[in-house]
């Protein structure tokens, strides 16, 4: 599974790990996150994030 980095911050959403503090348990694929999922880190939206190479 591809990692994500947010453009904003440099946050790097990990699917291994998801994001438990916010509800998304780990092995979580980006594209199945849900439509409101926002970084944790600074806020921005799903749109703010790249895949990382």
């Amino acid at each position: 599974m591809k990692k994500y980095v947010c453009d904003v911050c440099g946050y790097i959403y990990d699917p291994a790990a998801g994001d438990p503090d916010n509800g998304v348990a780990p092995g979580t694929p980006f594209e199945k996150l849900p439509a409101d999922w926002v970084c944790p880190m600074c806020g921005a939206g799903k749109d703010d994030f790249s895949p990382v190479e």
